[in-house]
């Protein structure tokens, strides 16, 4: 099973859409593996931000990501990381669809409420920045009969 690191930035956070979020992938049937909040620090925002560091807008990223915890979240699933960025919604909010998160509670290009993990190479990435092994979970969840048929999950 595929994982995928989330973030609900400090707008998130700040708007209570902490819960909103998290039903949101529980419904679609991925599972949570991973949940904590954290300051983001100068030497992670410089690591997890790293394509951004020569524009012209990183230092107002780095005070935004720094002004408040972020929940870090890991879900797990069949292609969690296109399920999960389906549900987000593109980056843009204001012109993000109907229906995903950043599309009904956005309306910002950079204050966008979360961050999803956009290949399984960042995903790695972000998810050893942030989390130690022990703070990963594999467990059997009751309902992983009910979301994938036993074709799916090879058993």
């Amino acid at each position: 099973m595929e994982k995928t690191v989330v973030l609900v930035k400090p707008d998130g956070l700040q708007r209570g859409l902490v819960g909103e979020i998290i039903h949101r992938f529980e419904r679609k049937g991925l599972k949570l593996v991973g949940i904590k909040m954290v300051r983001f620090t100068d030497s992670i925002i410089d690591n997890w931000y790293a394509h951004h560091k020569d524009k012209d807008f990183f230092q107002t990223l780095k005070d935004f990501m720094e002004w408040t915890p972020v929940v870090a979240m890991v879900w797990q699933g069949l292609d969690a990381i296109a399920a999960v960025r389906k549900i987000v919604g593109i980056t843009k909010a204001r012109e993000a669809e109907a229906g995903s998160i950043r599309g009904d509670f956005g309306m910002s290009g950079s204050n966008n409420i979360i961050h999803a993990s956009d290949a399984p190479e960042s995903a790695e990435k972000e998810l050893g920045l942030i989390f130690n092994a022990d703070e990963i979970f594999d467990y059997d969840s009751v309902t992983d009969l009910l979301i994938y048929s036993k074709e799916e999950v090879g058993k």
